[in-house]
């Protein structure tokens, strides 16, 4: 499912013109990137969770050449299901 069902999805369970539930998801994702921004988790019970995650600088590969490379340390984004979630996907 793409951004685009999504709003047609919520669109039709709703009863919303297209254009409201597109303003509903956009704030919802607003919502999301903020409070990640903000250095918070967002917990949605009974769906999951993301996360902030860091990562450690740490030495890779060049795949072409081959050669050594320095990767900076860097910020992330994890998800983790909910246990409700978990369950309905492994029926």
């Amino acid at each position: 499912m793409n951004k685009t069902e999504l709003i047609n999805y919520v669109a039709e369970v709703s009863h919303m013109t297209k254009v409201d539930a597109g303003r509903a998801v956009d704030a919802v994702f607003k919502g999301i990137i903020e409070g990640l921004a903000n250095k918070s988790d967002c917990q949605f019970v009974g769906f999951g969770s993301f996360r902030i995650r860091k990562r450690k600088a740490r030495l890779g590969r060049n795949p072409r050449s081959g050669k050594e490379i320095k990767i900076p340390a860097s910020t992330g984004v994890g998800f983790s299901a909910s246990k409700q979630l978990k369950e309905l996907l492994n029926k």
